[in-house]
């Protein structure tokens, strides 16, 4: 049988028409990732006290962090009156919003693309088109609302008389450098629907695209796997903390703002990678304890398991769960490959998937905050006020791990799927 288009043409049974993906369904997508990357950053930032902020700063903090999460970048500014002056700068990314909105995108961008085999690149593109329109838009007004200045008090001691006496009540503002967020928003953006496409099983790809799919789907499905299955793992462990030493308010803030910030750089560290960081003065990292007590030394300090372990033999764990997540990512994806890739290859297509997901994590899971009040060119009061904070990884060594890492556990992961049916693949009993 067959059914005709609206333009009269026929199309064969079986086939699917076109789906639609207009403007409305385009909008709902880009308000539903805003609106669902303000609330989880509302209530994150809620948990962690920042409601009290003075002035009315919550809305606008509010926004400069879902600003933050697309990669955008938040200026820090301050003033402590005419003989004093105040410095802070603050580079994170809230890896939780951000995986909410990446979630809510890539599910608003692939609904209308569902059961199909193929689609046009110009289709493709003009979908994408009129999402990335809107969140343009969006991200324009969100940045704009994402500045604001506000007092912070230095305490009725000594510090605070002198700041009286000098004139020097210190005020932090924080705006947002518009065109260089609104560009690297977009593109996150694009990155995130190209992931989208690449994951998703049923979504459609250009024609000249298909031969791609072999090796790239199967991969890419497995390292966002590896990373969701991390995230759902710490959301675990930080519930049973929070149920059995307390501190809710202060865990379900980590959980809400930078979960991912955690758990990912733990996957790294379990591999054998190593990081190094400082922490000095007020700031600290929530969770876990142990990474404050190895930070928090006169000079830089080396995160690895070593470092680690001599604080807490159970950080032992991290090379299990690496072992054990790794094989589990090298196992689906080579079941959902089709039969015809041989187990060299998977071992290949894994190495480089992991590698590049290394790469990623040492790139989004850097932290650096430094905060500090000068009197008549005297450098940081201390009070309690001045602070620093830093963690970066050691990138080529750490992506270098991730290649031998890779290449073992994808042949692993193809020798334990060798039972299981995959496309393409005939059994001893049927007919060929």
């Amino acid at each position: 049988m067959s059914s005709r288009t609206p333009s009269g043409q026929v199309r064969p049974s079986g086939e699917r028409a076109v789906a639609r993906h207009g403007w409305a369904h385009a909008l709902v997508t880009v308000v539903g990732a805003l609106l669902a990357m303000a609330v989880v950053s509302a209530l994150g930032l809620w948990a962690a006290g920042a409601a009290d902020l003075p002035d009315g700063a919550f809305a606008p903090v509010v926004a400069a962090t879902v600003v933050t999460a697309v990669g955008g970048t938040v200026g820090l500014s301050g003033n402590a009156g005419d003989l004093a002056d105040t410095q802070a700068d603050l580079t994170v990314i809230p890896l939780s919003v951000t995986l909410t909105g990446a979630l809510v995108i890539a599910w608003g961008f692939l609904r209308p693309l569902r059961h199909r085999a193929v689609a046009g690149t110009a289709e493709l593109a003009g979908w994408a088109a009129r999402v990335a329109a809107l969140w343009l838009l969006a991200l324009i007004g969100v940045t704009l609302a994402a500045r604001h200045t506000f007092d912070i008090s230095l305490g009725d001691d000594a510090l605070g008389d002198l700041g009286d006496l000098f004139g020097a009540s210190p005020r932090i503002g924080f705006t947002t450098d518009v065109p260089l967020s609104v560009f690297v928003g977009v593109v996150w953006l694009a990155g995130v629907l190209v992931l989208a496409l690449l994951v998703s099983r049923r979504a459609p790809l250009p024609g000249g695209l298909l031969r791609f799919q072999t090796s790239v789907r199967p991969a890419a499905y497995a390292m966002v796997a590896l990373l969701l299955a991390y995230v759902v793992l710490g959301v675990v462990i930080a519930l049973v903390v929070a149920a059995t030493r307390g501190h809710a308010a202060e865990t379900f803030a980590v959980i809400l703002l930078g979960l991912p910030n955690l758990v990912w750089p733990a996957l790294t560290v379990g591999m054998g990678a190593t990081w190094t960081g400082r922490v000095e003065g007020p700031f600290g990292l929530p969770m876990p304890h142990v990474l404050d007590e190895v930070l928090r030394t006169p000079d830089i300090s080396e995160l690895n398991l070593r470092t680690l372990s001599e604080r807490d033999g159970r950080v032992w764990w991290l090379l299990v769960a690496a072992v054990v997540l790794l094989l589990a990512a090298a196992f689906v994806m080579a079941a959902r490959s089709p039969a015809r890739v041989r187990a060299w290859q998977h071992a290949l297509h894994m190495a480089v998937a992991l590698a590049l997901t290394v790469f990623m994590i040492c790139l989004v899971g850097r932290v650096s905050a430094h905060y500090g009040l000068s009197v008549l060119g005297i450098g940081d009061l201390g009070g309690g006020l001045a602070g620093e904070l830093f963690l970066r990884p050691r990138l080529w060594g750490a992506v270098g791990l991730a290649v031998p890492w890779g290449l073992v556990t994808g042949f692993a992961g193809a020798l334990l799927a060798r039972h299981v049916r995959r496309r393409g693949q005939v059994r001893p009993d049927e007919p060929a």
